[in-house]
């Protein structure tokens, strides 16, 4: 039996993210994003609904993410689902989390102020590159949390 586990997302980011490093020097950044779906109900009501993601990037797809990423800026993010268990310390009992790890990443949206044109003639943020992708994953023991 064939298994595909991808996921695309188009959304905004909820709060600015920040890079951390593995003990073995691997970038890694969480981040949340926001997505919005607008839907008429049966009745004609117009409603919309958002959903809240958590995003985890690794790599120079982490760093990039932190330096050009800001609350508020749309992103495009392709990944893959991952389920996180642990026991809560407090109460003891198990929890899990699903979330996002990001294979690939887009930034979206104009350029911030003071970019400049390159080669072709474009406006392009200085030192911005357009899009980014992870590089591998490190390994179990390299997670710092």
């Amino acid at each position: 039996m064939a298994n595909l586990n991808k996921v695309l997302l188009l959304g905004n980011v909820t709060r600015d993210p920040e890079v951390r490093y593995t003990p073995k020097g691997s970038a890694v950044c969480d981040l949340g994003i926001a997505v919005n779906r607008a839907y008429t109900t049966d009745s004609g009501e117009k409603r919309e609904e958002v959903t809240f993601v958590d995003v985890t990037l690794w790599g120079r797809t982490a760093e990039v993410a932190s330096e050009y990423l800001k609350k508020g800026r749309p992103v495009f993010i392709e990944g893959r689902l991952q389920m996180d268990t642990w026991d809560d310390k407090q109460t003891g009992q198990k929890r899990s989390r699903l979330r996002v790890v990001a294979e690939n990443m887009q930034l979206l949206g104009g350029r911030p102020p003071g970019g400049t044109a390159d080669a072709t003639g474009e406006s392009r943020q200085t030192g911005a590159p357009p899009k980014s992708s992870a590089t591998s994953e490190p390994d179990e023991d390299e997670i710092p949390f």
